[in-house]
């Protein structure tokens, strides 16, 4: 099974961890980098009517994570503040252990600063990876049947934090603050509804060294203000309805325009188009509009979105309008968040950017799939 390792972040972290450079001599090895440690409580939340498992009172957990801020190597670190990369391991106690069981997971992470001063910062982290969950759907025993949430016991993880922070000296940081975190399969085995749990927490970070590194200040010149045509291609697979049903690919083509905007966003709009194979097959096994199976399992729609540019990474959020559905209807909207590799990037000449792509797309909440493809902007 393909698992979505959205965001495109794993690139960013090794980058950071395995780079060897120093802004100068005023960095000893290690300045910047820290242990993190968070302890939560929050609450599962029932996201759709569909969803029959029981709630438990509360859900508990630990989060560690170990990452380094960044100082300037890269232009792209200055333009974001020097924001922190890391690695996040995290164990989550949903708190009804014969129906949820327990996740661990761990998942390559940003934390982009929003506020701050001497002493005070508020900062979001954003983080995505791979979580393995003791529990899924199963027919024996009866209990099992219980979770229509998780359908295999790999899933993808994404994490959201916010956090407050004070800083107590250069060695130490207190935090707290709210998270954030979904798990599911994108319909790779069924059923996916997920788990959503929105919570509190309280943690510490420890600087070894020293909090704060010799930041790189350049006289970084704006980048031009750029449109692009921009193209992809990309492809899923779904399960049937049923569990342990067959998967069917899902065919996906964009075409779009971007417009670069202070040096370290693409704002976008275009055209999204899907095939869905799973759903001619329904049709025909079902005798339903026989002839028109095809016409019947297409979707069409417009999406406006953002890029978040980090180097040879850009992280998306994109939302999008049917313009037509399948003959199995959905919410009239649709959300995709993921991340573009770009292994091409120019300022001049006909083809400007080449990329690779996995993006995650939900209705509301609820994972439909998560596509993997190519794309190229000129």
């Amino acid at each position: 099974m393909v698992i979505f390792i959205q965001r495109m972040l794993s690139p960013l972290v090794l980058a950071t961890f395995l780079s060897t450079v120093v802004a100068g001599q005023d960095n000893k090895p290690g300045t910047g980098s820290c242990f993190e440690a968070n302890v939560f409580t929050g609450k599962v939340i029932k996201h759709t009517s569909k969803f029959h498992l029981p709630i438990p009172e509360l859900s508990t957990g630990i989060d560690i994570n170990i990452a380094r801020q960044t100082y300037g190597r890269k232009d792209w670190e200055q333009r974001r503040r020097y924001p922190f990369i890391g690695i996040g391991i995290t164990y989550t106690n949903y708190g009804i252990d014969s129906v949820y069981g327990r996740c661990i997971g761990i998942y390559p992470n940003i934390t982009l600063p929003l506020i701050r001063t001497k002493k005070l910062e508020w900062t979001i982290r954003i983080g995505n990876g791979i979580g393995y969950v003791t529990k899924r759907y199963g027919r024996h025993p009866i209990t099992d049947t219980i979770n229509n949430a998780i359908g295999s016991h790999i899933n993808d993880y994404f994490s959201f934090n916010t956090d407050i922070r004070y800083h107590i000296n250069k060695h130490w940081d207190v935090q707290a603050g709210i998270n954030f975190t979904h798990i599911s399969d994108a319909s790779y085995h069924q059923p996916n509804l997920g788990i959503n749990l929105l919570g509190q927490h309280i943690g510490v970070r420890y600087y070894p060294v020293s909090r704060t590194p010799a930041y790189i200040h350049k006289d970084l010149k704006p980048l031009s203000r750029r449109w692009l045509l921009e193209a992809r291609g990309a492809m899923a697979f779904t399960q049937s309805d049923a569990p342990y049903g067959p998967l069917f690919p899902v065919y996906m083509a964009s075409v779009y325009g971007s417009k670069r905007w202070i040096s370290k966003n693409k704002a976008f709009a275009g055209i999204d188009y899907s095939y869905h194979e799973g759903t001619a097959a329904f049709l025909k096994n079902n005798e339903i509009l026989p002839g028109k199976e095809a016409n019947n399992s297409y979707k069409s729609s417009v999406f406006i979105g953002n890029e978040f540019l980090m180097g040879r990474v850009g992280v998306m959020l994109q939302l999008g309008f049917y313009l037509k559905q399948t003959y199995l209807k959905q919410d009239i909207y649709y959300q995709k968040i993921g991340g573009n590799f770009y292994l091409v990037q120019k300022e001049k000449g006909f083809i400007k950017e080449f990329f690779i792509t996995g993006l995650l797309k939900t209705h509301k909440s609820v994972a439909e799939l998560a596509e993997f493809g190519i794309g190229l902007g000129i």
